[in-house]
């Protein structure tokens, strides 16, 4: 074991947006620095792989060819951190492509088309239902949600949705056709909240606080912002190089030493001015300062000393990482398009008809990238997760082949096997484990110990500082959001540090 120790005013752990872009407030402090990564490599959850050299997986018959694994899209309106990070970097975006018709898999395994924008055309009971509950939860995110907090905190987003539907019934087709009046459109309700819960969380929506869900629709603006492929959208632009471009590009401004790859941080240790930080490769690293950015779920990974408040210890405790895992297939030419389809499919099989929640095009055309990302979400995915990967692959590509196949738009046998598949489970990794931001379950399960800290995990704990973006105030769960933070974060450790100095210099006078 090494037994190397290194001074510096700032130990930053975690090389993701969030650590990266603090790095750099940092960095342009003039202050000395080290970043630690448990990964063998920078970028967290961005993560883009070439198909022509990759170990991963198998079949790279495609060169110079990047796809993105993990975060995939920004805007240049209303995300402007990432945008003016693309414009700096030099990257090149595209537009999301959602021409053609979207595809439905109902929970019965019918396939219904309809064009992005008109889905209430759609007669399908569970979307109408969906559609009337998003709605209902766009109205809260737009209101005081101080009115409501506490009451929407102690019920589950499942409980909220059942709640919400009506006593009623639905008439499709402008018949006089009830849809088994209350009790299919509970059970219809709680599907949707189930749909949305694991599509944007990765858990199942009995595990989440309705509050937590209305807070993040309310840091992106609003619900449509969440599934937009327009602008403002959450879902507008991609970047040709690969999101982790965007990693690469902040450590390029940064001294090449800084960053320690393979480093596990294993304790942490304040101790009057300072901090001490120990890492598994027996590294020791003395700091005046420490900024955090890895997930809260997994801050009980490092012993704590003094060891973290009860309240942070109970609420990080309790938070989750839901299940999201991500299938890139790859085409010879993107046989959807010619078909007058989108690419984009939505499933509420609840896993009958398939592990995918969705799937979106993510072809380059100008690379000769052709490409279906596939979405594998909450319990389904987890279930789909413990088969081998032969078999992981097998039901993918059957569920792809049966929702396009009965499209209407192509004939039996059209739907071609990929030239190359590749494939992140993100829950399986081990710095990792688990969706794209942390989530907070109801505070019936919390008690009273953690009642009233929403903001708390992101007051700093002594000269420990935390940054990430489950703690952005706005695009909470983006890379905008993880942007953000690091921000926030790297100027108050600055801030911090120059006040700590001033007062040293009067102190001199």
């Amino acid at each position: 074991m090494m037994t190397h120790q290194l001074g510096v005013d700032v130990v930053i752990i975690g090389a993701g947006l969030s650590g990266l872009r603090a790095a750099r407030e940092v960095h342009k402090a003039g202050l000395s620095f080290v970043i630690l990564e448990a990964m063998d490599h920078a970028g967290g959850r961005t993560l883009s792989l070439s198909t022509s050299n990759s170990t991963h997986f198998a079949q790279p018959d495609f060169e110079n060819t990047r796809v993105d694994l993990g975060a995939s899209w920004i805007n240049n309106t209303t995300q402007r951190e990432m945008h003016a990070l693309a414009v700096e970097a030099r990257l090149d975006l595209v537009e999301q492509h959602f021409l053609g018709r979207c595809l439905l898999q109902t929970q019965d395994d019918h396939v219904k088309s309809y064009v992005w924008g008109f889905a209430d055309d759609v007669e399908d009971l569970q979307h109408i239902v969906m559609m009337r509950f998003y709605g209902m939860l766009d109205r809260h995110s737009k209101e005081n949600l101080s009115l409501d907090a506490k009451m929407l905190d102690m019920v589950t987003l499942r409980a909220l949705a059942e709640a919400n539907a009506s006593d009623k019934g639905i008439y499709l087709d402008g018949k006089s056709r009830v849809a088994d009046e209350e009790a299919a459109e509970k059970e219809a309700a709680g599907e949707a909240a189930e749909s949305l819960a694991g599509a944007f969380f990765g858990v199942g929506a009995d595990e989440i606080s309705a509050l937590f869900v209305i807070e993040q629709i309310k840091s992106v603006g609003g619900l449509e912002n969440m599934f937009s492929h327009l602008p403002d959208g959450g879902q507008y632009l991609r970047v040709r190089q690969g999101a982790q471009s965007f990693s690469d590009h902040l450590l390029s401004t940064l001294p090449p030493s800084s960053l320690h790859l393979s480093t596990p941080v294993t304790e942490i240790t304040q101790a009057g001015t300072s901090c001490t930080v120990a890492t598994a490769t027996g590294q020791t690293f003395h700091s005046r300062k420490v900024i955090l950015s890895i997930p809260s779920p997994l801050h009980n990974t490092i012993a704590f000393t003094p060891p973290l408040p009860s309240t942070r210890q109970t609420v990080s405790g309790r938070n989750t990482l839901g299940y999201h895992a991500k299938m890139v297939l790859l085409y010879d030419t993107p046989w959807w398009r010619a078909a007058g389809l989108s690419g984009t499919m939505e499933s509420h099989s609840s896993g009958s008809g398939g592990p995918i929640a969705f799937t979106r095009d993510s072809t380059i055309p100008e690379l000769g990238h052709h490409s279906l990302t596939c979405f594998m979400v909450g319990a389904v995915g987890r279930r789909w997760a413990e088969f081998p990967a032969e078999e992981r692959r097998a039901q993918v590509l059957r569920q792809i082949r049966n929702v396009f196949g009965a499209s209407g738009s192509l004939g039996e046998g059209e739907v071609p096997d990929p030239s190359w598949v590749g494939e992140k489970d993100w829950a399986a990794d081990e710095w990792v484990r688990g969706g794209l931001v942390s989530t907070k379950p109801c505070q019936e399960f919390l008690g009273d110990e953690a009642g009233g800290v929403e903001n708390i995990m992101a007051e700093p704990f002594g000269h420990v500082h935390f940054v990430g973006s489950e703690l952005a105030e706005v695009w909470r769960g983006y890379m905008e959001g993880a942007v953000r933070s690091g921000i926030k974060g790297g100027k108050e450790v600055v801030a911090s540090l120059e006040k700590v100095r001033s007062a040293g210099v009067r102190a001199q006078l």
